[in-house]
C-alpha cells in the first residue's frame, strides 16, 4: 500500500537523545538506529520491552502519566552529565477503540493522559536541559490527528491535541532556540496495528499486515529529525510521506 523506504540517517555522534515509549515497535527500532549512528540514547519504556533492541542505550521504566517517574527519567540524564539535545515523545496509546456512543466520558482519560498531558509533562520536565542545548522536540504523530476515523474517538481527538500542543511548543519555545516537530506516521507494523485489526472498525483495520510500513521506515525519519540536518527545516507539521523524505528515500 505504501511504497516507502528508509531515509539515510547522518552521524549522531555527540548527540544525547531521550526516547519515550521505547520498549517496542517504532520506539525500539528508533533507539536501535540512534545507537547505531553514534548517539547517547536514554530509552524509557512502559511495561514489557524488547531489551535486545535497546542494547547500547541507558534503559529505565518510564510512565509519562506519573510525575515521579518523569522526574526519575530527568534524574538519569543529570546523573550522566545533564545534557539533552533531543526529546522524542514517542509514547502513545490508541485505546479505547469503539463507537462514540458507547464510550463513557471517563474512558477517554487514559488516551489524553498519555497523548497530550504526558507529552506536556515530559517536555516541561526536560525543558531546562533543552533550553541549555537549544535542542529539538520530536513528537510522534499520525494522520488521525486531522482525519476522523470510525471507532477512534480517543485516538483522533487526543492526537489532534498533541498536534496543536506541538504548534504551541513551536510558537513559544522557538525564542529559546528550541525546534519542534510533529511527524505523521503511516500505518506501521506494530502491536497497535494488531489492536486496530482486531477491532475491524475502519479502512485502516483492513490493511493486510504484509502491506503495513516496516518500523524501520518511520524510525529512520525520526532519527533524521534528531540530526543537525533537520535544523534547516521550517515546517513544524510533517509526515513520513512528505516529499522531503520521499526524495531521500529515492536516492
Amino acid at each position: 500500500m505504501f511504497n516507502l523506504a528508509t531515509v539515510p540517517v547522518p552521524s549522531l555522534q555527540g548527540k544525547t537523545i531521550l526516547v519515550t515509549g521505547a520498549g517496542r515497535g517504532i520506539g525500539a527500532e528508533l533507539v536501535r538506529q540512534l545507537v547505531d549512528h553514534g548517539a547517547q540514547v536514554f530509552a524509557g519504556f512502559y511495561g514489557a520491552a524488547d531489551m535486545g533492541a535497546l542494547a547500547g542505550a541507558v534503559t529505565f521504566p518510564l510512565d509519562v502519566t506519573d510525575a515521579a517517574s518523569v522526574a526519575a527519567a530527568v534524574a538519569k540524564l543529570e546523573a550522566f552529565g545533564g545534557r539533552l539535545d533531543v526529546l522524542v515523545n514517542n509514547a502513545g496509546v490508541i485505546a479505547p477503540i469503539g463507537h462514540l456512543e458507547h464510550l463513557p466520558a471517563d474512558t477517554l482519560k487514559p488516551a489524553f493522559e498519555v497523548n497530550v498531558v504526558g507529552l506536556q509533562r515530559m517536555t516541561m520536565a526536560c525543558l531546562p536541559l533543552l533550553k541549555a542545548s537549544k535542542g529539538v522536540i520530536v513528537n510522534a504523530g499520525t494522520g488521525a490527528a486531522t482525519t476522523p476515523m470510525e471507532g477512534w474517538t480517543a485516538y483522533c481527538v487526543s492526537k489532534a491535541g498533541a498536534r496543536m500542543l506541538t504548534q504551541m511548543m513551536a510558537l513559544e519555545l522557538a525564542p529559546h532556540g528550541i525546534q519542534s516537530f510533529f511527524i505523521g506516521i503511516p500505518p506501521t507494523d506494530t502491536a497497535m496495528q494488531s489492536e486496530i485489526r482486531q477491532a475491524g472498525l475502519n479502512p485502516i483495520s483492513q490493511i493486510p499486515q504484509e502491506k503495513l510500513v516496516p518500523t524501520d521506515v518511520p524510525a529512520s525519519v525520526m532519527a533524521w529529525l534528531c540530526s543537525d540536518e533537520a535544523r534547516s527545516l521550517d515546517e513544524v507539521l510533517l509526515d513520513v510521506r512528505h516529499e522531503h523524505f520521499t526524495a531521500m528515500m529515492n536516492l
